[in-house]
């Protein structure tokens, strides 16, 4: 397609609503517009908006399809504030009052009604509408953790809609740890920390993003600790999102580890195929857009790691098809989405989740993987996880090695020939391996 082209079709019916804060609302004719340029263009658009307001700026999609109307109440940007050669003055909305809700607002299409639940995450749901459902009642704090795109955003948008659909005046802040540090650092230089304080100290509801990047930052982790002590005293409702475990964070406060798990914990594991399957299916009707059963089950057999790289795909073929018109094959799949699959690929199994999954299936503790320990109840699966983590990752001998707590190459070599040993003398153990390493490829 050609640029004029892409620009006329996704750029040019683009209009800008109000701003509000660190964000800015980009109004588009539909849903299928709101997604394609969410997947695709998301951060272009951000850098494009945040060098013209000379700060950095978040980008928040809204759907209207009534043609815009002629109003000369638009107000600009002075032209002072956007440095010369950085791009024309952002054009804003007015803004009559002060908005009631977050900051940014909540994403309405992230609710608990379109989140997909799977034995992958089911707890995680359950638990976060029960928090929604009675903010600073139970599991304070809620501290949510998984990898990226399995979902923790949109349980966090999820609970903020909830809470002020039942309560407009609710006081709600949603904003990632990252934002949460740099308002800080500007309150200090602006010497405007008490209103910053007040600001964060006097919610309802505090929902926080990516709460790892604390580490490194021994300021910022004192001043998340009061906000944190403020909130949970006054019984207001806490929610971080995570990569890992808490206690698993090298580099936080052990007292800010302490009070991340004095509430409930809950993880977001990748999802099983079924749950997969659903995901697009859900989005197919979001989108009105429909694949062949065919090349629906090769996404979901293909891309198993994460939602937000699955639903991405589906976008991007879904766009394909409805653009050129052309009949979708496996083989066109495949070439759409090469740079996608070879990375699912790369990442699909990682040796935290052999370890994980083998110490299930032989009923021992995640511990034992790295331990110095040797009784065969325990030295055995922790051979076996290290000839799975050899012949389902791309990890060398010594990455592997280390992630077994710190054991040389030369020992994961002599664990993968006693596996392969006894797997060629023993039924039960090559049964035992091949359902485990089917399991972890699913």
């Amino acid at each position: 397609m050609l640029k004029a082209e892409i620009y006329a079709l996704w750029f040019a019916p683009v209009r800008v609503g109000r701003l509000h804060g660190d964000s800015i609302e980009l109004i588009v004719a539909d849903d299928f517009c709101e997604v394609w340029l969410r997947e695709n263009y998301n951060e272009l658009l951000r850098s494009v908006v945040s060098r013209a307001a000379v700060r950095p700026m978040q980008i928040v999609f809204s759907v209207d399809s009534t043609p815009p109307a002629p109003s000369p109440s638009r107000a600009a940007v002075p032209e002072s504030s956007s440095p010369a050669g950085e791009g024309p003055a952002l054009v804003v909305s007015p803004e009559p009052e002060p908005a009631k809700v977050t900051d940014p607002p909540f994403n309405p299409q992230n609710s608990f009604e379109t989140f997909i639940v799977g034995g992958n995450n089911q707890f995680a749901h359950s638990v976060a509408l029960a928090v929604a459902q009675n903010p600073g009642k139970s599991f304070n704090p809620l501290f949510l953790f998984g990898g990226v795109g399995l979902g923790k955003t949109h349980l966090l948008h999820a609970i903020g809609n909830h809470v002020l659909s039942a309560k407009r005046n609710a006081k709600v802040a949603y904003l990632s740890c990252e934002r949460f540090t740099n308002e800080f650092i500007d309150a200090l230089q602006t010497h405007s920390i008490v209103k910053f304080r007040r600001r964060y100290r006097q919610l309802d509801v505090l929902l926080v993003d990516d709460i790892q990047f604390l580490v490194g930052k021994e300021r910022i982790q004192e001043e998340f600790f009061h906000t944190f002590n403020a909130l949970h005293e006054a019984r207001k409702q806490i929610v971080l999102t995570c990569d890992r475990p808490a206690n698993e964070i090298q580099g936080l406060e052990q007292r800010l580890v302490s009070r991340f798990e004095w509430g409930q914990t809950a993880d977001l594991q990748p999802p099983d195929v079924e749950t997969r399957i659903a995901i697009l299916r859900a989005r197919e009707k979001s989108l009105g857009s429909h694949l062949p059963p065919e090349i629906t089950n090769f996404l979901a057999a293909r891309i198993r790691t994460n939602v937000r790289r699955l639903e991405g795909a589906f976008t991007r073929v879904a766009a394909y098809s409805q653009l050129t018109g052309r009949p979708l094959t496996l083989e066109t799949v495949e070439s759409l989405l090469r740079e996608i699959l070879q990375e699912e690929g790369r990442q699909a199994v990682t040796i935290e989740f052999i370890q994980k999954r083998v110490a299930e299936h032989y009923d021992i503790r995640l511990a034992d993987m790295t331990s110095k320990r040797r009784p065969e109840n325990i030295a055995f699966p922790r051979q076996v996880a290290m000839y799975l983590a050899r012949q389902l990752t791309e990890n060398s001998l010594a990455s592997i090695g280390d992630a077994f707590g710190g054991r040389d190459h030369g020992t994961v070599l002599h664990a993968c020939r006693q596996v392969k040993d006894r797997m060629e003398v023993d039924a039960n153990v090559r049964q035992t391996v091949s359902y485990l390493e089917k399991q972890l490829q699913r």
